[in-house]
């Protein structure tokens, strides 16, 4: 059945053209034009997805598994997703995997999978054409994973499992903490902090809902520096007699990781540096206002976690609209006249 614009917008799944090519909607979204007639990836021609049926894989018995259109276009959602395909190697160490990626997703997220290549899977962009995946080996859709209603309502790292076919429980939660960062190469840090020894401030993430309003960073800062005594970098700008933005030399992924891994300590929001500090196991301070702490940070042990109470955002994922930043920056200023958050 041929798709709507709308419902090629907005399909839990990826899009099959008339040629037999996979597509992500996400193209389109960034093109603002869709062409052609599409239609949707269904199980029906052999490609599984859970948002329309529920999938149970065995993956000891797998030997290769096609991921189309994984693990998203966030930073954060695609540490967990790397998690997630991680985590499947406890029940079969030789299994290979294979993702086809959005072609036009950021770029600053497609580093983090090229870094991934090889060690937790291997990636190509779509297009694709369907006959090219093999149907004897398991396909798996996971299109559009930010229109499935499990995303808003389980911990990112059990949605994705279980989009993969794999029961939550059935994974230890020590797999569930991003620690396939730590095999990553990363370079050195930048002089005078290469040996560490500073306290690291990201209070931004990739919607302003999610963010750290500006007119408290300076207040966070001088918190930070109360408690740790140490230098505070970050890569905002903040007017801080201790605090230094290092923009400037993390200016590509690996950098960033780089920056998170030697920290003494970290301050963030619902972004992907709290993914990435559990990773490399930092202490991380995290502010969460949209999506509840649980369902992002439940298996981070070294992670403090604050609600931003803002009721009228619940589960809402992005957001620029002025009344919601306004209804954030009203719920921090609430918050922070508690000096005991740190």
């Amino acid at each position: 059945m041929k798709l709507s614009p709308d419902d090629i917008l907005f399909h839990r799944g990826s899009l099959l053209d008339a040629n037999g090519l996979i597509h992500a909607s996400y193209d389109f979204e960034q093109d603002d034009q869709i062409l052609g007639d599409y239609f949707a990836l269904t199980p029906e021609i052999g490609v599984a997805n859970a948002s329309s049926q529920p999938i149970e894989t065995d993956y000891s018995t797998i030997k290769t598994l096609h991921i189309i259109n994984g693990m998203g276009v966030a930073l954060g959602d695609s540490i967990i997703g790397l998690t997630a395909i991680q985590a499947l190697r406890t029940f079969n160490p030789a299994l290979e995997v294979k993702i086809y990626r959005p072609s036009k997703a950021p770029d600053y997220v497609e580093q983090l999978y090229a870094l991934a290549e090889g060690k937790v899977a291997h990636c190509r962009p779509l297009p694709v054409s369907l006959k090219a995946i093999p149907e004897q080996d398991l396909r798996i859709d996971i299109g559009n994973h930010v229109f499935w209603p499990d995303f808003s309502t389980l911990p990112m790292i059990d949605f994705f499992l279980q989009a993969l076919g794999v029961a939550p429980d059935a994974v230890s939660p020590l797999l569930k903490r991003n620690h396939w960062l730590q095999q990553l190469e990363l370079p050195a840090i930048a002089s005078p902090w290469h040996s560490g020894g500073y306290v690291l401030f990201c209070p931004t993430a990739s919607t302003p809902i999610r963010s750290i309003p500006a007119n408290l960073h300076v207040g966070m800062v001088e918190q930070l520096w109360q408690k740790y005594a140490l230098p505070i970098l970050g890569f905002a700008d903040v007017v801080h007699p201790r605090y230094v933005n290092i923009s400037r030399f993390s200016t590509k992924t690996v950098h960033f990781l780089s920056w998170i891994k030697h920290a003494a300590a970290l301050m963030t929001c619902d972004s992907a540096a709290v993914h990435a500090a559990a990773g490399f196991e930092i202490p991380t301070t995290a502010f969460f206002t949209s999506i509840l702490p649980e369902f992002r940070v439940r298996d981070y042990p070294l992670c403090t976690s604050f609600v931003v109470d803002v009721p009228e955002l619940a589960l809402m994922h992005t957001s620029s609209q002025s009344a919601h930043i306004a209804a954030v920056e009203k719920a921090y200023q609430r918050l922070a006249n508690d000096l005991r958050l740190l």
